[in-house]
């Protein structure tokens, strides 16, 4: 009767409580302010990219489309879990409401199922650009385009529906998360009932998920690169790689990242090394996808100079016609 009372008492709970980087203060800021300084270069270099891409019409073609959407999942991922982080730690808390829980789980799962899936497509596109280059129009459309990326969103809605049901459908009997954010593996270690093993299956179906895209990835440029090495022409050979590399490279960081996951410390390792491992596979990628796109392709880096070229020339211009 007694661990009835208990169960109904947890799972009728108003908040979790998350794991801290600190309890020093000094410490604490110190979070704040590096967490800042992440999301606002994760933020900042993706907005750019959308911007650069939305003004420049030269860059209105499928791949930059669907690195636009790219751009503006990033911004997502680490929206949901950065601001609270650092809100708890400017406040000294380690508190989440429990709709604020279910709203983190479900909206990073929406952005990272709908990140993968949109890698996935990005593949393919590159995949028609260089291994059927005569019918790449007629494949990879305005309309296509579309499409696809209406699906990746759709992939992830599914995914963020599934695992935020399956999740907070459990009977929790405790509220201390082991972790800085929502997550659903250290979530479910909270259950007291035999319901969790529904959403450990629905992890299950995503891990196959994760590894059949990354082996459609895989096998996709292993035929891109045949098809390179028949290009005689030492400049188009360079052109194709400039288009593929820095796609592959934000694939890699991103499966890699993915890894993490499956090789995060136990329950009895130090509590730092598991906030440095989960910070790895969340909010790195984001941060650095803008760099890794920016960096490789001449066509986004001229976009990006003429862009803030643009806006220097109009703070000059604004400074000037106030001092007249």
């Amino acid at each position: 009767m007694e661990l009835e009372q208990q169960m109904s008492n947890f799972t009728s709970m108003s908040d979790f409580q998350l794991l801290q980087f600190s309890e020093i203060r000094e410490l604490q800021m110190l979070h704040f302010l590096v967490f800042l300084a992440v999301y606002l270069t994760a933020v900042t270099g993706n907005l750019l990219i959308i911007i650069a891409i939305a003004l420049d019409h030269h860059l209105h073609t499928p791949m930059y489309f669907f690195l636009m959407n790219l751009a503006m999942l990033d911004i997502g991922t680490v929206s949901v879990i950065v601001p609270k982080s650092m809100v708890n730690s400017l406040m000294d808390s380690n508190i989440i409401s429990f709709s604020g829980c279910v709203a983190q789980v479900y909206c990073f799962m929406l952005f990272s199922g709908s990140d993968f899936t949109l890698l996935i497509i990005m593949a393919y596109d590159r995949y028609v650009a260089i291994c059927n280059p005569l019918r790449y129009e007629a494949i990879i459309n305005k309309k296509s385009c579309q499409r696809m990326a209406v699906s990746a969103w759709i992939c992830g809605l599914l995914i963020a529906i599934l695992h935020a049901g399956g999740t907070f459908a459990i009977s929790f009997c405790s509220n201390i998360v082991n972790q800085f954010f929502c997550e659903v593996p250290e979530l479910l270690k909270l259950s007291c009932s035999d319901f969790y093993l529904v959403e450990a299956g629905f992890l299950e179906v995503g891990c196959s998920f994760v590894i059949g895209g990354s082996i459609f990835i895989i096998l996709t440029y292993m035929k891109i690169f045949a098809t390179v090495l028949r290009i005689r022409s030492v400049q188009g050979k360079k052109k194709a790689l400039s288009t593929c590399l820095p796609h592959l490279t934000v694939v890699s960081l991103f499966m890699c990242s993915s890894l993490f996951i499956y090789m995060k410390p136990s329950k009895n390792s130090i509590p730092n090394l598991k906030i440095v491992v989960s910070v790895i596979y969340t909010i790195i990628p984001p941060m650095l996808n803008p760099f890794i796109y920016s960096i490789r392709n001449k066509d986004l880096k001229t976009a990006l100079w003429k862009l803030l070229d643009f806006e220097c020339s109009s703070k000059k211009s604004a400074g000037l016609f106030c001092k007249t």
